[in-house]
């Protein structure tokens, strides 16, 4: 009997073998939780496709030099960015300010009383660190909201950075070839049809839409623009001016 065992044993690692071999060719698992949309993305709440002005929602008028600009914000989705932002408005603080940023097919940028894009604070800084630690408050990313053409979004230097810059987001191009239906609500996916900088959505928060004065932002974005110190042609050769702010109704 014993000079079957090698045989035998040899027969077992074989076998073993051919199993390991088997397991080790079948095709990984792949789950579909991650790939499959969620069926209630397309049920969220999309303020920005109405131009009506909602019980929840405020509604100011910017003035430029160029024109005016009517903006209604979402104190819902997100509060802290419209309250700094409203807090700015009515002490005056975007007065005379310029869209020191202005990039035709992207976006203008404004809120800066420096101009210089380096320039602003919130209106916590030094006052709450639990909301600004000192370089700028918290993001507020919503699935109600995105950088479709009009967007009004605060502009940061990364995560949880906003201070009191914003921009409008110009851009009148189809952009919805490259939106991922699996992440995107339909009718989100539709209005990219119209414009806008989807690449944006997730990093800015998105805090108001323009309501009228679209063909004021477009002519502003095509304002004939200069190198800036850094060799980005953004800086307007002639500066676009915020005259002030108007705060038509705010929120209930």
């Amino acid at each position: 009997m014993k000079k079957f065992v090698p045989l035998i044993t040899m027969v077992v690692i074989l076998i073993i073998t051919i199993i390991a071999i088997f397991y080790i060719n079948q095709p990984e698992k792949i789950t579909t939780s991650s790939t499959k949309k969620d069926p209630k993305l397309d049920k969220v709440a999309l303020p920005q496709l109405s131009n009506k002005v909602a019980e929840n929602e405020s509604e100011i008028i910017l003035k430029t030099t160029y024109g005016n600009i009517t903006i209604k914000l979402f104190n819902k989705y997100t509060p802290l960015a419209v309250e700094n932002f409203m807090t700015h408005a009515k002490n005056g603080y975007y007065n005379n300010t310029t869209f020191h940023r202005v990039i035709n097919n992207f976006m203008i940028q404004g809120g800066d009383p420096t101009g210089t894009g380096n320039g602003g604070q919130s209106i916590w800084k030094e006052k709450d660190k639990s909301i600004d630690s000192g370089n700028g408050f918290k993001n507020e990313i919503s699935t109600s909201l995105y950088n479709i053409r009009g967007a009004v979004s605060m502009a940061n230097a990364g995560t949880d950075t906003n201070t009191s810059q914003f921009f409008i987001v110009q851009n009148p191009e189809d952009v919805s070839s490259g939106i991922n239906p699996k992440i995107y609500p339909k009718k989100i996916t539709k209005a990219y049809k119209n414009g806008g900088y989807p690449s944006l959505d997730g990093l800015y928060t998105v805090f108001g839409q323009v309501i009228d004065g679209m063909d004021v932002v477009d002519k502003i974005a095509s304002a004939k623009v200069k190198k800036t110190s850094n060799g980005e042609k953004s800086k307007p050769a002639d500066p676009v001016k915020i005259t002030n702010i108007e705060i038509t109704k705010e929120a209930k």
